[in-house]
């Protein structure tokens, strides 16, 4: 994957963990990799379009990042299709903190022993340890976003699942429907947060949901401390970052480095909607005061 200075070019909580564990299954233990690419990360584009698809035994993968950030131990995306009745993998866990954003198709989510549906639009957040994996349950391919930010802090943790550490105030797994976030309106377009909460491993995870009207723009030049995953939903959006800009269609996306100046632009001819997804660590700088 090449950088940004290369061509390359609260919430609706619709399910949770339950409160205690359902019947015993066998749980294989995901161990951690190193990134595969010890190069920190840049702020870097990727065009949908562009990425390469290897098959694979359940259905198809699309390798993204795997990389250190200038605070992150390691940033690691992919993305994955399912063919019908496949699933991801067995269930496992692993002590850092996973992310799921599903693109298209129906999957039956395994959390904690119990299964639950989690369609286009939503978003699975799985907790340290938690038991987990996707089983396609849709007659389509359903493919979804997988994103590992890892911070140094899943190395403290107990080896035991978050539902039974209960750590009061941090987020447990669940999948939350980001399409029926309630959207707050603005001079611009909107904008709906989805979750906003510590985590066992994250000072911050947060996830909104930004609509550009047409013709309209943010801030320009405007900063943020957290490592940012943009993610466009809908439309056509012109992304100027430290002076690079990339216009990206729905699907594509770009990580935005801690603290890099970036201004966006509809530049299409309907809203332009794009989901962030945001963590904030101990390693993460102070917010630039303006």
């Amino acid at each position: 994957m090449k950088s940004l200075l290369q061509t390359f070019s609260t919430a609706c909580l619709v399910f949770s963990a339950a409160a205690a564990i359902a019947q015993p299954v066998a749980v294989v233990v995901n161990p951690y990799k190193p990134p595969a690419n010890p190069t920190p990360l840049l702020t870097t584009f990727v065009d949908w379009d562009a990425l390469a698809v290897k098959p694979s035994a359940v259905g198809e993968t699309r390798a993204v990042f795997d990389n250190p950030t200038a605070t992150l131990e390691k940033f690691e995306m992919h993305i994955t299709t399912l063919k019908p009745g496949m699933a991801s993998h067995p269930v496992h866990q692993h002590g850092w903190e996973e992310i799921l954003l599903v693109k298209e198709g129906d999957l039956e989510v395994s959390l904690n022993g119990k299964k639950q549906h989690a369609g286009p639009g939503n978003l699975i957040f799985y907790a340290s340890h938690d038991p987990h994996n996707a089983t396609n349950v849709g007659d389509k391919p359903a493919t979804y976003y997988v994103i590992n930010f890892v911070t140094d802090l899943f190395r403290t943790l107990p080896d035991k699942p978050a539902i039974e550490q209960a750590v009061p105030g941090k987020l447990p797994s669940g999948i939350f429907d980001c399409d029926h976030a309630a959207a707050t309106p603005s001079a611009t377009g909107a904008r709906a947060v989805v979750v906003n909460s510590p985590t066992l491993t994250f000072q911050q995870f947060s996830t909104h949901i930004s609509t550009l009207n047409v013709g309209q723009s943010t801030k320009p030049d405007v900063t943020d401390p957290g490592d940012e995953l943009f993610i466009v939903r809908t439309g056509l959006l012109e992304a100027s970052i430290n002076g690079i800009t990339c216009r990206l269609n729905a699907g594509s996306f770009f990580y935005c480095a801690p603290n890099d100046k970036r201004t966006f632009r509809n530049i299409g001819t309907t809203p332009a909607a794009y989901q962030v997804i945001k963590v904030v660590s101990a390693k993460s700088p102070k917010p630039v005061v303006p």
